[in-house]
């Protein structure tokens, strides 16, 4: 009897977990950690993986429910300044302007008066409220193509391409007939990088542990989403085709085509080996660069109007599209991007993906907070299963400044090797 009396005493507090979401790589990594045990309480949790709509009540201020050191959430309080279209876009113009009027060299603009470091971003304007500016940069240029997608709405939904402004007032009025959703109007990357002639985008991960100060972690297994049909410019015959234009999976498996086995993607590290081999080690390493540069530059967009609750950490899948002259361009930022697993290459990678994010954030004596005393930006290893430290404020030569070519110390350039990320 003693010894049992010893056994309970010394058996570690366990983790009350909850979930929002009945997924395989979310349910295999609970299962596997001895000491999780499930729960359905509203209050009496320490690991909630929640939708944004729960995440939504919890922060409502009219509730007043405030998070204790023993809880972590993964969700940060008002994420949608990065993951709404028209916030996301918003908040980098100020930045940019911000930025300028500081005299910051991050901000500065080349001789055709493009952002250096920060023009990732296509030109957008929110609709129906800026169809007048939008009308006008329009008839500056007539052979542009221009996507219309709702503020807050992801898997395609939604999405009209149009080249011509009737369309764009005919779309308007309808949209405020039926009570629709608010929308955005970008320009439509009209010269995408092709791979045996079709167009793709990549899904990327990018976990943020902290915003004040900013801690970036960079997953190296995102994958390349490519389209069923081979790609033609956007013209009057082909603008509806949405398997031509729109890579999202949700409409892209319904197409003819469609590959069930490999599910129309390749590999984040696939495709990098593949631009390589055909475009060089430089110009692939260059992309790369500006690719890891836009997770800082859009993170450091919202930092300051971003509430870092400290038990609060998120994962987002950045969808960058590449074009002909190898410029990575920021389309949008998800707040939940899918765990639905289409191939089995897919489960595994969003399976390790959760793991890694659970290593990452969740102290090894949680609930307990002696080691990260109720901060999920805890963790010091620059390397955590495939996520890899890409930017930490609160760890010197880790500024945004080794992200501006040539404004690095001799110092933070070899911070720069050690640490700038991989995707080998």
């Amino acid at each position: 009897m003693k010894a049992a009396n010893r056994d309970t005493k010394s058996a570690p507090e366990p983790i009350r977990y909850r979930s929002d979401f009945e997924k395989t790589a979310l349910q295999t990594n609970f299962d596997k950690r001895a000491k999780w045990v499930k729960t359905t309480s509203d209050t009496d949790w320490n690991f909630f993986w929640a939708s944004v709509s729960t995440v939504r009540q919890i922060f409502n201020p009219e509730i007043g429910y405030r998070l204790t050191d023993d809880q972590i959430i993964n969700h940060f309080p008002n994420h949608v300044e990065l993951t709404r279209k028209d916030l996301m876009v918003k908040n980098i113009k100020r930045f940019r302007k911000e930025l300028e009027r500081e005299g910051n060299p991050l901000g500065a603009r080349d001789s055709g008066g493009y952002y250096i470091h920060l023009d990732f971003v296509p030109p957008t304007y929110n609709l129906p409220s800026d169809f007048s500016l939008w009308a006008e940069e329009f008839k500056r240029h007539t052979d542009d193509v221009w996507i219309l997608k709702p503020h807050g709405r992801a898997q395609g939904k939604g999405i009209v391409l149009a080249n011509k402004i009737a369309t764009v007032k005919k779309f308007i009025a309808t949209c405020n007939k039926q009570m629709r959703d608010t929308y955005i109007i970008s320009k439509y990357i009209n010269d995408p990088l092709l791979i045996g002639g079709k167009k793709f985008d990549l899904r990327l991960y990018v976990l943020v542990t902290s915003y004040r100060p900013l801690k970036i972690y960079f997953n190296k297994e995102g994958f390349a989403r490519f389209c069923n049909a081979k790609y033609t410019s956007a013209n009057a015959t082909n603008i509806d085709n949405m398997y031509i234009h729109l890579t999202n999976v949700a409409i892209q498996k319904h197409g003819k085509d469609y590959n069930e086995k490999h599910g129309n993607k390749w590999s984040f590290r696939h495709l990098m080996f593949h631009l390589e081999a055909t475009k060089g080690h430089d110009a692939a390493r260059s992309l790369f660069h500006q690719i890891l540069s836009i997770f800082v530059y859009q993170c450091k967009a919202v930092q300051n109007v971003m509430i870092n609750d400290k038990h609060c950490f998120e994962c987002y899948g950045f969808d960058i599209m590449i074009d002909k002259q190898l410029k990575p361009w920021l389309i949008e930022v998800n707040a939940s991007p899918s765990l639905t697993s289409t191939t089995h290459k897919d489960r595994i990678l969003k399976t390790n993906m959760i793991n890694d994010i659970i290593e990452t954030v969740v102290p090894p004596d949680f609930p307990d907070t002696k080691i990260s005393r109720g901060f999920t930006n805890w963790n010091q290893k620059p390397v955590v299963g495939n996520f890899e430290l890409i930017y930490d404020e609160g760890t010197e030569g880790f500024g945004v400044n080794r992200f501006l070519v040539g404004q690095s110390s001799s110092k933070e350039k070899v911070d720069t090797k050690q640490r700038m990320g991989r995707w080998r």
